[in-house]
């Protein structure tokens, strides 16, 4: 298989469509489930690794975007996904409605300040794009305004890109069908009851509208600086090995180095068995 063979598969391309994206398959998989987990068994290691080289060189950063509709998958991803990054170096923002605090200012305000310093990996678990998906749906600000943000987003994460941050943004496709089932099995297992929320049953009547949200946000903010993966979801197992591989792909790409200090290594040794 090509050197980003999956990236090149999933990335949103000119003319993206949602409804071009089948949530129930498996694109670049060949051989099932066994071999998604053995090929997350095997990066495992070299995701750290490659994390803690990024760590050590404290020159860029990479923000993980997570986007996608509830029970899509997002906790899931970073708990079987991102734990394979060194700790110390990860930042995890859970993005809820705005503050009032938050809503006195722009939109990216509060993205801004939970960007990822140099070495450490950013993963916003929902972010700047609720305003251009939420807020359409839900029409919370004037179209015009909305209209203007996806040239601010683009203005803003082709800024970072300049900076030294690599920005990389999954949105886990799932169906309707499987959405509901998801939440069926919330209802139905004492411990998984915590996480439901009866909004999220009125949200599924704007389900098309959400799809066609998805489908333009990504369509207009794909770009060569940021490009949108979209993760067909439905399988959970798929979802976590295509996420794991486009990291890879992405993180082999950067090629973080070791910093080599200029050391007198001879005298520090005689130091050391003085």
């Amino acid at each position: 298989m090509a050197k980003n063979a999956i990236r090149d598969l999933l990335r949103a391309g000119a003319g993206f469509r949602m409804s071009d994206v089948d949530p129930d398959s498996t694109p670049g998989l060949k051989g099932g489930k066994k071999k998604a987990l053995r090929d997350i068994e095997k990066h495992t290691e070299e995701l750290f690794d490659l994390h803690q080289r990024l760590y050590a060189e404290h020159k860029r950063s990479l923000v993980v975007v997570l986007q996608g509709m509830d029970t899509s998958g997002k906790d899931g991803t970073v708990t079987h996904v991102m734990r394979n990054f060194n700790p110390q170096g990860v930042l995890i923002t859970p993005f809820k409605a705005p503050t009032p605090q938050e809503r006195r200012h722009g939109f990216l305000w509060r993205i801004r300040k939970r960007l990822p310093q140099a070495g450490f990996i950013g993963i916003f678990n929902r972010s700047h794009y609720e305003d251009v998906l939420i807020a359409r749906v839900h029409r919370l600000a004037p179209p015009a305004v909305i209209e203007r943000r996806y040239g601010q987003i683009n203005d803003f994460e082709r800024g970072l890109a300049r900076g030294g941050t690599t920005i990389v943004k999954f949105c886990l496709h799932i169906s309707n069908r499987e959405q509901r089932k998801r939440l069926v099995d919330r209802l139905e297992d004492p411990d998984k009851r915590w996480k439901f929320n009866e909004q999220d049953i009125d949200e599924r009547a704007y389900w098309d509208d959400y799809m066609a949200a998805y489908g333009l946000a990504i369509a207009r903010c794909s770009t060569r600086s940021a490009p949108w993966y979209v993760i067909p979801a439905d399988d959970k197992t798929y979802r976590n090995w295509a996420v794991t591989m486009v990291l890879v792909e992405t993180l082999r790409q950067m090629d973080p180095r070791y910093p080599r200090p200029r050391l007198d290594i001879p005298r520090l040794l005689e130091r050391l068995q003085a």
